[in-house]
């Protein structure tokens, strides 16, 4: 049988037509899916911190799943931010916590409404130990020491970083006084700091008379004797009671779970208001550029249900005294703006 030449080159042409289409068709199914290396910058400088621990935690399950070459960059919130703007592809993503939400609350420089100029991807998981800490030889046995004093006109100073998650508190607190003894809360004075060192140090040197601290930071602190200059205890946890409930058993260092709940709600009552008790658990989420590809969020939202339907990554956050916090990204979305708004009212009563 003899081909023509015309008879060759459609079939030359059929074929090179057929590849562009399947070419077109691999480059379709790729669209709306993670691919390449992706960067995931934090919130955070310290690769020794909570949200570097936490994030490379999950983002290493993460990649494992997705069979994808992923990496934690601790670059700090205003350069993770800038960079996060820069990149809608999907090579780029963002861990933070409440501190995201809570610096533009605060009207802190570098910070913005994430629900307006971000997507929210998933939560996935509390730091339980945000807390507040006095010296062991302090007069101020309970929280509720501190605010009857405060009351009763005594000048409390509290050591705090402003403008976030180290500030919430004490912003609930001088909103708790307010409402409790009108007119008395600028007695609780801030004594604005830096890191955690810091704060320590301001205690330490008798400049303040409570810190906010943290249990994985300061719990070290509370098990020193009464007479040494840097013995602390604690006297609240804002965590939620079914938070720390969800802490291992025995606890963290020496501090066990029991002894943990002690400083939390019901047992230190901050009020709003109502008969309502301030509570505040530090969240860990996802943010996404806002024009990235929805499909990328649904991927993420797929592979992480699958990871924590696993069961593995529950046991190695609680090793790491994390409490696992899986939603995906449109219950964390509607949860975290929630949230935002009922402590954007306590920020606005105090102003």
């Amino acid at each position: 049988m003899t081909v023509s030449k015309k008879t060759l080159a459609g079939l030359g042409s059929a074929v090179v037509m057929a590849s562009l289409a399947f070419g077109t068709g691999i480059a379709m199914a790729q669209e709306g899916q993670l691919r390449g290396n992706v960067r995931v910058v934090i919130g955070s400088t310290s690769t020794g911190g909570d949200t570097y621990q936490n994030s490379t935690i999950v983002v290493d399950k993460l990649a494992e799943q997705l069979d994808l070459n992923m990496k934690v960059d601790a670059v700090g919130a205003s350069s993770a931010f800038r960079t996060l703007d820069r990149d809608s592809r999907g090579n780029t993503l963002m861990i933070f916590h409440d501190q995201s939400y809570l610096g533009y609350l605060y009207g802190v420089e570098g910070y913005y409404d994430i629900f307006e100029k971000y997507t929210i991807g998933p939560t996935v998981a509390i730091n339980p130990g945000n807390a507040y800490l006095v010296p062991k030889d302090s007069p101020y046995e309970t929280l509720n020491d501190i605010i009857a004093a405060v009351g009763d006109g005594e000048t409390v100073r509290v050591a705090i970083q402003p403008g976030g998650v180290s500030e919430i508190g004490f912003s609930a607190l001088k909103n708790a006084i307010a409402i409790e003894h009108p007119g008395q809360e600028d007695n609780l004075v801030a004594v604005n700091t830096g890191s955690q060192s810091d704060k320590n140090q301001q205690l330490f040197d008798d400049q303040v008379d409570m810190i906010h601290g943290s249990v994985q930071a300061n719990e070290q602190y509370t098990r020193l004797p009464e007479d040494d200059q840097k013995a602390m205890r604690f006297v609240w946890l804002t965590a939620r009671q079914g938070t720390i409930e969800q802490a291992p058993e025995n606890g963290l260092g020496k501090t066990t779970r029991e002894q943990l709940l002690e400083y939390v709600e019901p047992n230190v009552h901050v009020t709003m208001g109502d008969d309502e008790t301030f509570t505040f658990d530090k969240e860990f989420f996802f943010l996404y550029n806002k024009d990235m590809d929805p499909g990328i969020v649904e991927q993420i939202d797929e592979a992480l249900t699958e990871i924590y339907a696993a069961g593995e990554i529950q046991e190695v956050q609680k090793n790491s005294f994390f409490i696992p916090n899986f939603k995906p990204s449109e219950e964390a979305s509607e949860y975290l703006y929630e949230k935002m708004s009922r402590y954007e009212g306590i920020i606005e009563n105090i102003k």
